[in-house]
Formats: structure tokens, sequence, C-alpha cells
């Protein structure tokens, strides 16, 4: 189990809302897809890392900062001899290198940021960081295609590439490592924990109101507004899915709170969020049994 959890972003948790309720920006929401396209990479590579036996500390999505330079890591595992880090690629298609000029190109020739380029800049600022906290451990920084249907043409030997064929085995290998971790591993593991900046500079949402956002409850498996109340359950009219009300209820609440941090939770607006639930007293029963009721009568809200 890894030390520090991966999570999904709050700009990817709002973008995935928005992208329902509104007509977003073209750029938006390739920015949506690309979160979620990186987001199901590091995913798919965290399956593989859990399974890990021998003695490390795994730390997942870790936002740095050192002598005022941001950058991200998304896996980082600590063992006795090393600290390893990974820049995970989710690229589908095929590829091919240029060594002469160090580009990749997706065929026929569209030219792609090379992940090197993001590798070798983190893993400087990496060393920089953990030798202003006191370690001095050696850092093995490497690209891992986590996606089977990515093909890479003319890839060079000498570059840190995990391919996709290659993941298992590489983590075979890294699993046979001694690993004997000491109070030392755990401060440096706990200090990284500590210095991860939860709130993203980078950050980038399209303008949106609550008064332009459709409303009406949304199935949780296939994003369709096409709900319909039974009894105790919300039913999917596309994909049949089925969700307690309750549990409906209360997703919907942590979107407007996603959406709108600063909105009081009413009853009156959970009901107009909601749309297909009948009565705004089944919306109080749950708010009631959920949430700690603030003010009286006319002016009760929930938190």
């Amino acid at each position: 189990m890894a030390y520090k959890p991966r999570i999904r972003s709050k700009e990817y948790l709002i973008l995935r809302v928005l992208k329902i309720r509104m007509t977003m920006p073209k750029k938006d929401k390739q920015r949506y897809f690309r979160l979620k396209k990186g987001y199901e990479g590091e995913e798919m590579f965290d399956t593989l890392t859990e399974k890990l036996q021998c003695e490390c500390y795994i730390l997942n999505d870790l936002l740095l900062k050192v002598n005022n330079i941001t950058f991200q890591v998304d896996t980082l595992i600590i063992i006795s001899s090393k600290v390893c880090f990974y820049e995970v690629k989710n690229n589908e298609d095929d590829y091919f290198y240029d060594s002469e000029k160090d580009i990749l190109y997706k065929k026929p020739q569209k030219e792609y940021s090379n992940p090197l380029t993001q590798l070798n800049r983190s893993e400087s600022l990496l060393r920089q960081l953990l030798q202003n906290i006191g370690y001095n451990f050696p850092i093995e920084a490497q690209v891992v295609f986590i996606n089977p249907k990515f093909t890479l043409y003319q890839a060079p030997m000498d570059k840190p590439f995990i391919f996709p064929t290659q993941v298992e085995n590489y983590l075979k290998k890294l699993d046979s490592t001694p690993s004997q971790l000491n109070g030392r591993h755990k401060m440096l593991a706990d200090k990284l924990i500590s210095l991860h900046i939860e709130k993203n500079p980078y950050t980038t949402l399209p303008s949106y109101t609550y008064g332009q956002l459709r409303k009406g409850m949304t199935c949780e498996v296939c994003d369709s507004f096409s709900i319909s109340v039974q009894g105790k359950k919300c039913v999917c009219g596309d994909c049949g899915h089925e969700e307690l009300m309750e549990a409906a209820v209360l997703r919907s609440v942590r979107e407007i709170k996603l959406l709108f941090p600063d909105l009081k939770i009413t009853t009156s607006l959970v009901h107009e969020w909601c749309g297909v639930v009948d009565s705004e007293r089944r919306i109080r029963r749950i708010l009631g049994e959920n949430f700690k009721i603030f003010g009286n009568r006319r002016w009760v809200f929930y938190e």
C-alpha cells in the first residue's frame, strides 16, 4: 500500500463536472482529457507498484518546490540504497525517436514533447531539494510508458525509458533488490509529504456561474441526466445503473461544495441541484442525518 496514496486533483474533478453541466471551451475540454488520460496511466502503474513486497515507501503524486521552482513527481519509491522516481506516460499509438535532434514524434510527423526534458528537470530539482533537507541518496529517474498500445520506433538504448513490455520485469528486479529501511528513510518520506503542495499554482479553469450550469442528478457511471427515483433508489434510464438515493444526494452535495465552496448548503439549494427528488422533506432528512445543522427555520444550512 502506498505511503502517500494518489488522489484526483481538484482541477480534474471540477473540469469533469463542468464537462457534464456546461459547454466548455475547446481548450478546457482538451485539458480535462489530458488530465484524465494521465491519471488513468498513473493508476495503471499504481496497481503494479502496490504489489511490491520489498521494504520501501511509495509516494504518489508529489508537488514540490525548491528555490521557488515548482515541480511534480508522479511516483517516488524510497528503498534503502536509493530514491527511484518515475515520470508516467499514458501515450498510445506509434511514435518514433529522432536521436540526432533528440525529439519524439508521433507518426507520421507530429512533434511531441520529449518526456526526458521534464524528467531531467525534475531529477535536478529533486536532487537539490534532497540536499537542502540533508539527504544525499542516489536518484534513479525513469520514464515509464505504461500503455500497452504504445510503440516507440528507433528507441535509443541509452535513454531511461521503461516500455510497456518491460514494466513488470523492471518492478520484479526492483522487488528483489535487498532493502532494509530505518528511521532516516521514514523521516525522508514524512518530510517529502509535509512539503507536498496541496494547491497546484498551475490550475486553469474556465469561468462559470451557478446559473449557467445544467441542474439535475447525473448517473455516477455514465454521467447521463436520465435519472428517475424509484423508491429509495435512483435509476439511470440509459445504462440501468442503480444508486441509493441518499448516496446520490450526498454525491450531488459534494459537487456543489466542489464548484461553489462559498455557497451555504441548504435544503432548497440541494433540491434544485438534484432536480429529480420529489420533495424537499427527503432532502432535509438526508442532510440532517449526514451534516451538522446551523441556524434555524428559514436560515438553516448544513456543514
